[in-house]
């Protein structure tokens, strides 16, 4: 019995490792992944863009503010000096996290009272806010204790109070869930896709479709529509689950969530009939899928922020549509984002539909021929 089965691991072996493409698909793809995720997925934050809101002349804000200058994590991006300022730095994530000190901070502290610096922190991203708020929380701690020391006090001159702007309480539920409708609505419209051409030729009724009065671009279409329906039902009952369920607020339109959730199945589906284009089995559209399916997770801001990968890895998410569709789906949840805010991530998910279907139909057309 084992030399039977040592007989059949052998062949699948040999059958594994003399065809080029198989050896191909073994090796490289997870080296590959291996090299992005390891760049990509990191919650280290380094250099973290932050604005500075100092309505105090005097010299202990400077001293303050000198330690997150000479800090590696921190990056002062601009000195603001009206409030209409901070919103737009913060709504449009240029920066953060804003440092707020009134105009009596300094008066304050030498008088021996406290004197509050304010945190306004982008809140979109738990994660990351938590993350930003405990490197800020350190620093004015090691301010409190040497200025504490200083003057022979052991109360804290100098509170943090935080304020969280679009999720006022930091929770991971409103920036996660969200996110999820994206996910789910790509694996089911990839799969759906990738395995429909694959299927017909696996099952020998590729020929008989093509003998029917039907052109390749109508068949190619016939293959797509069932994507979007399936795509849109999918999302629709998620999107119902995250509202009722889960209860995040739906603050934005419904009506522009699901412009951008089409243009994202478009893009999604383009990738999905291009691999079942290529696939030969259903074995091969599968695995094209999941080689497409992981690394766009990963890359699309889901869990670990772009801006912290590495400028090679960033240019890759560029040619991810759900990089984009992540920011459709929490702008129009947590911000109330209008459709002209969000043209600038609805145009590459069209031109990345575009180009993908384009290229199903050559392959198609030449794999038909």
């Amino acid at each position: 019995m084992w030399r039977r089965i040592a007989a059949l691991v052998l062949k699948e072996f040999l059958a594994l490792l003399k065809d080029r493409k198989s050896r191909f698909v073994v090796v490289v793809p997870p080296l590959f992944q291996l090299l992005v995720f390891g760049y990509a997925a990191t919650f280290d934050l380094n250099r973290v863009p932050y604005a500075v809101y100092n309505e105090d002349s005097g010299a202990l804000p400077e001293e303050l503010l000198a330690r997150f200058r000479g800090s590696p994590h921190f990056h002062e991006k601009a000195r603001i000096t009206r409030h209409e300022e901070m919103t737009r730095l913060v709504s449009e994530k240029e920066v953060l996290l804003v440092l707020h000190m009134g105009p009596d901070f300094s008066r304050r502290l030498l008088t021996g009272g406290t004197a509050e610096v304010q945190v306004i922190v982008d809140g979109r991203n738990s994660n990351t806010a938590m993350l930003a708020l405990n490197y800020v929380r350190d620093m004015v701690t090691r301010f409190n204790r040497e200025w504490a020391d200083r003057r022979g006090s052991a109360a804290m001159p100098a509170p943090l109070e935080v304020r969280a702007w679009f999720n006022p309480n930091l929770e991971s539920r409103w920036f996660i869930v969200p996110g999820i409708v994206g996910l789910l609505t790509l694996v089911v419209t990839l799969l759906v896709t990738a395995l429909s051409v694959a299927r017909e030729r696996e099952q020998g009724t590729f020929d008989q479709l093509l003998v029917t009065p039907l052109r390749p671009a109508e068949i190619l279409l016939g293959k797509a529509l069932p994507g979007f329906v399936i795509g849109t039902f999918e999302a629709s009952l998620i999107v119902l689950v995250v509202v009722f369920w889960f209860e995040v607020p739906l603050r934005g339109s419904v009506a522009v969530l699901y412009a951008g959730l089409l243009v994202f199945l478009l893009s999604a589906i383009g990738v999905g009939l291009m691999i079942s284009s290529l696939a030969a089995t259903q074995q091969q559209g599968l695995l094209g899928a999941f080689m497409f399916l992981v690394p766009s997770v990963i890359l699309s801001g889901f869990a670990t922020p772009i801006a912290n990968m590495p400028a090679a890895v960033r240019f890759l998410t560029l040619f991810n549509p759900t990089r984009y569709f992540m920011v459709v789906l929490r702008g129009v949840f947590l911000e109330d984002m209008p459709l002209d805010l969000l043209m600038a991530q609805f145009w590459p998910m069209a031109l990345i539909g575009t180009t993908s279907l384009m290229a199903a139909a050559w392959l198609f057309r030449r794999r038909m021929y």
